[in-house]
């Protein structure tokens, strides 16, 4: 009811305006301004009221009930203008059909329009002025202490459409934390211009001189804003970060797309700080957020894995997109406390279980999956450091194969609608311990959807910054040591991705497989992670934004490659190839057929159970060989699965 009265008062409101509109232009162009008739001001009072109807109809027909008065834009304004145009109009329309527009002075049919499509665009513009309280610098009896700034000064860099959004929406909020000393813009012919009273002081390219500028005015900048990816403005250097970082300049964002992907409205605020990974050489990937609340909201999903850094931004995202349960699976006590903590703070009203269970551990497993019914089952648990798996291929066979065994399996007996896999690129052709452990969990998701309604998918994708088992952690901790940084190769190159891209693009994937009719195979998704960075760039990035110098403040180590350790990592088999399916996700199509049976799992577990190492290591090995079809399938003979 209160909605349809401010409708209302809305036309009424523009109604009013066009009889005001009709009545000053008469008087404007009449020349007995005093002693008129009463006659003839009854006569331009009727017509006044009609003027005033026909912009009724037209304010309604137009929706104009439906536009926010504090909004107002160009459109609007556009919009309002027709419906002034088409008022007049109408009015000569109709006086011409009732009297041959008799008596209507085509100079007050003129005015009238311009006075109705002024008053109105006034009158919206005074609102929105209101709103975003930009009357608040005419008030002239402000002190000169309350003119001031009051907050630590604050340097935006980025486009200027998006300053102006900013520093809009920074005044609608009184938000007086920072002050704006000036705008670094991405084109140098705006140079001098002024967006909301703030100056566009220099283009990007020019940064440096800016800064000294400002320092000479005395407003050097305590924050630094990016009003973009700061990957994507191009002219930024990591010695120029890493000087400003060096000279106590705090370097700030805006949320970005993943992490308001669940929120419509536009929260510029609060700001955070930029983390050395999201400054690192390499393109931004675009996020799309098209059918992820169907696949998630309302149902009930269980997460392995949810303490580690993977399945915790899995959790934050299916958290925010709604779903109806969530499960957070974990064997580290302290790293499922956190993220327990950290969802009931952060969504009290989300109901949750947290269950400590080793993946390992069949039984728990099964009895985990079949009390909480989940509809989708993301697998994130497993060994992911290469050197530590590879001292321990035991364990690594344990938790990434035969957990992934213990968990397919559940979900395959509780009717889980999904299960998803997360792998890693290292799963390719492996060399070592780990990524062969990846492999054949691979090869468990393919072999479990025969005669399943649950549809298994596996996700693969490199390296993450920032997990659990990247370099870059290390390299932090190395650099704050005082080095030196170590690289075991300088031709080391990996492919990378931030964990808020990873986890949203392993929900693409999910989608994408949860709305393909066909059931009968499993899947394969592969993400695309861009192009490979040198490990010995990402060194000397990381070296110059801490704004220490290479050589003299700090060295990097060439240690040789660990055992198992490639130069290059590559995201398909020799026997793969990928085909688009959704954006940023691709589907791996192999000409192989095979995938791993229970009589597998048994003989791996029962050589795992003994300890024995080196024949663990010779048994994966040999059963990722015949999945490759380097070798004649052995005893037991690999399960012959469908491939269409």
């Amino acid at each position: 009811m209160e909605r349809l009265a401010k409708r209302t008062r809305n036309i009424v409101a523009d109604s009013a305006i066009a009889c005001a509109a009709l009545l000053a232009a008469f008087l404007l162009t009449s020349s007995r301004t005093s002693g008129l008739d009463p006659a003839v001001l009854a006569g331009v009072f009727v017509q006044s009221l009609v003027y005033g109807g026909l912009a009724c109809f037209f304010s309604w027909l137009f929706r104009r009930e439906l536009s926010p008065w504090r909004y107002v834009s160009t459109p609007d304004a556009l919009v309002l203008a027709r419906i002034a145009l088409m008022t007049a109009a109408s009015f000569l329309l109709l006086f011409f059909a009732a009297a041959r527009a008799d008596g209507l002075s085509r100079v007050v049919l003129a005015l009238a329009p311009f006075f109705q499509m002024v008053g109105a665009i006034s009158a919206r513009m005074l609102r929105r002025a209101a709103h975003e309280r930009a009357l608040d610098s005419f008030a002239p009896l402000k002190s000169l202490t309350d003119r001031a700034p009051q907050a630590p000064e604050l340097l935006l860099i980025g486009p200027t459409s998006a300053a102006e959004t900013y520093l809009r929406e920074a005044g609608r909020r009184r938000d007086n934390t920072w002050t704006p000393v000036g705008i670094i813009g991405l084109d140098s012919s705006e140079v001098g211009h002024q967006v909301r009273g703030v100056c566009i002081i220099e283009s990007l390219g020019r940064l440096d001189e800016a800064l000294v500028d400002l320092r000479r005015w005395n407003q050097y900048p305590r924050a630094i804003l990016f009003l973009d990816e700061p990957a994507r403005l191009t002219g930024l250097t990591a010695a120029q970060l890493g000087r400003l970082k060096n000279d106590g300049v705090r370097l700030l964002r805006l949320p970005s797309i993943v992490d308001l992907s669940q929120d419509d409205r536009v929260a510029l605020l609060p700001m955070r700080d930029i983390s050395v990974e999201e400054l690192l050489p390499r393109g931004p990937i675009e996020l799309d957020q098209v059918a992820l609340k169907g696949l998630i909201g309302g149902r009930r999903v269980l997460i392995t894995g949810a303490g580690g850094s993977i399945g915790a931004e899995l959790v934050r995202q299916v958290a925010a997109l709604e779903a109806g349960h969530v499960t957070l699976v974990d064997f580290s006590e302290t790293a499922l406390f956190e993220i327990d903590r950290e969802l009931g703070e952060t969504f009290p009203k989300l109901s949750r279980t947290a269950a400590l269970v080793d993946v390992r551990n069949a039984d728990r497993v099964t009895d985990c999956v079949r009390v909480e019914m989940p509809d989708l089952v993301f697998h994130a648990a497993a060994l992911k450091h290469v050197s530590m798996v590879e001292r321990h291929p035991v364990e690594g066979v344990l938790t990434n194969v035969l957990g992934t065994w213990n968990v397919a399996e559940a979900a395959r007996i509780a009717g889980a609608a999904q299960m998803v896999l997360i792998s890693t690129d290292k799963a390719v052709d492996p060399s070592n311990v780990m990524g062969a452990t990846k492999r054949l969990a691979e090869a468990v998701i393919q072999g479990q959807q025969e005669d399943s309604e649950t549809r298994f998918s596996a996700v693969r994708f490199g390296n993450v910054l920032g997990s659990a088992g990247s370099v870059v952690p290390i390299f932090r901790s190395q650099i704050d040591r005082g080095g030196p940084v170590t690289v075991t190769h300088p031709e080391m190159a990996r492919y990378f991705m931030t964990i808020p891209e990873a986890a949203q693009l392993v929900l693409h994937a999910t989608a994408a497989c949860a709305y393909d009719l066909n059931a009968e195979r499993s899947r394969l998704f592969l993400l695309e992670m861009g192009e490979p960075v040198k490990i010995m760039d990402l060194a000397r990035q990381m070296i110059a934004l801490s704004g220490r110098t290479l050589g003299k403040d700090i060295e990097i180590e060439i240690t040789g490659l660990r055992p198992g350790e490639k130069l290059t990592e590559e995201l398909l088999d020799e026997m793969e190839s990928a085909i688009p399916c959704a954006p940023k996700v691709l589907e791996v199509v192999s000409t192989s057929a095979l995938g791993v049976a229970p009589a597998h799992m048994r003989r791996l577990e029962a050589i795992a159970m003994r300890g024995d190492t080196d024949e663990i290591r010779r048994a994966i090995f040999d059963l990722v060989a015949q999945l490759r079809g380097e070798k004649p399938a052995g005893v037991p003979d690999l399960r012959v699965v469908s491939n269409r």
